[in-house]
């Protein structure tokens, strides 16, 4: 990895940009500390006028939330950080602003970022602001015309550490990154390259795929996860619905026909319904609730064609290897094949049946991209996490096939650091999740490094339904 070049050439880059935020945002002022929506009454700088007086930053909306003040807004980012000269874009984030006297939560989803408010959890435990940013080339956030060789893990650490560098004077209080799934390794990534910034980390069921070609823990895990009854009917239903594939493909092509989508990108028809059904295991575990999904597997012996089609929509969704289902997570999948690395499963139950095995990220990038993988990237990660990472918080879920390869931070008092896994919990694992002992100390770890207080192991703020609610596969997809 290109470590001190990366820190020289970024901290030249940043001189300026810092100084100049730092010029124009002045100390917090009772002004920007507003409650249930309201505009503030008193003199000083209004938070948007703060805000917008970064340089690179400009407004897209303003939303109303009670007791918050929401924001999207776009940051100018270079496209190369080696090279700013080159070229920039306008990043997406969003600020979920609360009080500049309270502690920040910077989250990302390592995807795109929703621009309707919501609330982390660690947001909800501190009862803190939130910066939450698009990761480069998602959505809004692509460089036009797009360059690929500039998507990987140090450039869109340097994307995080800009924005931070840039809102700090704002925000001047205690700061905690987090993330889930792809923004919980991309959590650890930042904290990896600028291990300055942050005061602690906490990162929801990461996997750290440390050598790609060595698989072997997650044919462990799919064996032995919840119950053999189960497995033997989810094994059963992938292994029926690859022995009725042409009537089945039938209605994939219809269906497709139907909400014109096309196969270009993974080649045929074909290969896309195979890897729906390779999928169906892995993501029966990822994101189904163990307690009731059993018992709502159908009988592979007697369900209907059509019953059959429909479950495995509903787990994995015939529409996520056509063309209009792979665009969205071209970046993801491009990242899985030149430095995350991606599992490939065995499935022995499935004997002869499948054509063409677990495919690569490779086949579900567009040809005209160019992709070359690069092992060291994670290995370097890995290494450092496990030797140098201080303040940092692992929770996983018990069911949850990406915690079979997780990261394993220095552990002991002098390290600060944690893993904990929550009984019964999926690829939504959270702290709450988490046995009453475990949680509380979670809790307060989180609230220390935060710089808040620890008088009891509840979140600080309460729990709001519309702040705190979450969709998990639609939030949380890391796709296999």
């Amino acid at each position: 990895m290109r470590k001190a070049l990366r820190w020289l050439v970024s901290l030249v880059v940043l001189i300026g940009t810092v100084g100049a935020a730092g010029a124009t945002s002045g100390a917090a002022t009772a002004a920007d500390r507003t409650t249930a929506g309201e505009r503030p009454t008193t003199a000083g700088p209004d938070i948007k006028d703060r805000l917008l007086a970064i340089p690179g930053m400009s407004l897209v909306e303003e939303k109303p939330y009670p007791g918050y003040r929401f924001f999207v807004l776009d940051y100018t980012q270079p496209v190369d950080h080696r090279r700013p000269s080159k070229g920039t874009f306008e990043q997406r984030l969003t600020v979920l602003h609360k009080d500049t006297s309270r502690p920040t939560v910077y989250y990302t989803s390592g995807y795109s970022v929703s621009t309707n408010p919501s609330r982390r959890e660690p947001t909800q435990i501190v009862d803190g602001n939130q910066i939450s940013m698009e990761y480069r080339f998602f959505s809004s956030s692509r460089p036009d015309p797009a360059d690929w060789s500039k998507l990987d893990i140090w450039q869109a650490a340097t994307d995080q550490h800009r924005i931070h560098r840039a809102l700090k004077p704002v925000y001047g209080k205690k700061w905690l990154a987090t993330g889930v799934s792809k923004g919980g390794m991309t959590a650890t990534y930042y904290e990896r390259f600028y291990p300055r910034d942050m005061a602690g980390v906490v990162s929801y069921v990461a996997p750290n795929d440390v050598v790609d070609k060595e698989d072997s823990a997650y044919d462990a895990f799919l064996a032995n996860v919840g119950t053999k009854e189960c497995r033997d009917r989810i094994q059963a239903v992938q292994r029926e619905a690859l022995e009725r594939r042409k009537p089945l493909s039938k209605k994939l092509a219809a269906l497709a026909a139907a909400e014109n989508r096309t196969f270009k990108t993974v080649g045929t028809l074909d290969k896309a319904f195979e890897a729906v059904v390779l999928d169906l295991t892995w993501g029966f575990w990822q994101y189904q609730p163990a307690a009731t999904a059993c018992g709502e597997i159908p009988d592979a012996a007697t369900v209907s064609d059509q019953d059959l089609f429909d479950y495995v929509d509903a787990v994995g969704g015939w529409s996520s290897y056509t063309d209009q289902g792979l665009e969205p997570y071209t970046p993801y999948y491009y990242q899985a094949g030149t430095e995350l690395g991606a599992p490939t499963i065995g499935q022995p139950w499935l004997g002869d049946l499948s054509r063409y095995g677990y495919q690569p990220p490779r086949n579900f990038v567009p040809r005209d991209i160019p992709m070359e993988f690069r092992p060291g990237a994670m290995r370097d990660v890995d290494r450092w996490v496990r030797h140098h990472a201080h303040r940092m918080m692992y929770v996983y879920g018990e069911y949850d096939p990406y915690g079979a390869e997780r990261f394993r931070p220095a552990r002991g008092a002098k390290h600060d650091s944690y893993v904990f896994t929550a009984p019964g919990a999926n690829h939504g694992a959270t702290v709450g999740q988490l046995v009453p002992a475990e949680k509380a100390k979670a809790t307060q770890r989180i609230k220390a490094w935060a710089g808040v207080s620890t008088a009891t192991s509840k979140p600080l703020a309460e729990y709001d339904a519309r702040l705190d609610r979450r969709d998990v596969k639609k939030e949380m997809t890391l796709r296999p």
